[in-house]
Formats: C-alpha cells, sequence, structure tokens
C-alpha cells in the first residue's frame, strides 16, 4: 500500500545519506522503522493490560524462585 510521508529537511538527509551509504532504499529503512515502532507500541499495550490483571488479581503469577528451579537455575 504505498503511503506518502512529509519528513522534516534533516530527517530526509539523513535517511537519504543512510540509504546512499548502505545501497539500501529509503524506503526499506522507512518500513523497518515502522515496523519497529509498532512493535514497541504493541508491547507496550500488551504490558499494560498485563500489569492491570496483575493489579487486578485476575493474572497468574508465578515467584521468581519457582521459575528459576524449574529450569534448574536455583543456587
Amino acid at each position: 500500500m504505498p503511503i506518502s510521508l512529509r519528513l522534516p529537511a534533516d530527517v530526509e538527509n539523513r535517511l537519504a545519506a543512510l540509504s546512499t551509504l548502505t545501497g539500501r532504499s529509503k524506503t526499506f529503512y522507512a518500513t523497518e522503522a515502522i515496523i519497529e515502532h509498532i512493535d514497541d507500541l504493541e508491547d507496550a499495550h500488551l504490558s499494560a493490560e498485563v500489569l492491570a490483571r496483575v493489579r487486578a488479581g485476575t493474572e497468574a503469577r508465578i515467584p521468581l524462585n519457582d521459575l528459576l528451579a524449574d529450569y534448574g537455575l536455583a543456587d
């Protein structure tokens, strides 16, 4: 899906320089940046949901000592 973006001149210059330096397209780097940011936003949203369930007492929790013991990492 085509998307048109207006970037600040300094950002566009950096993107163009990186593209020239590496031989990859500006589209490649823009896509990678968007994917990375969406991943981060999704992780933050999921974390907030889990935290709310923990605080509400509806999310199962495992003590760290039990988890370490399960994997043979306990002292």
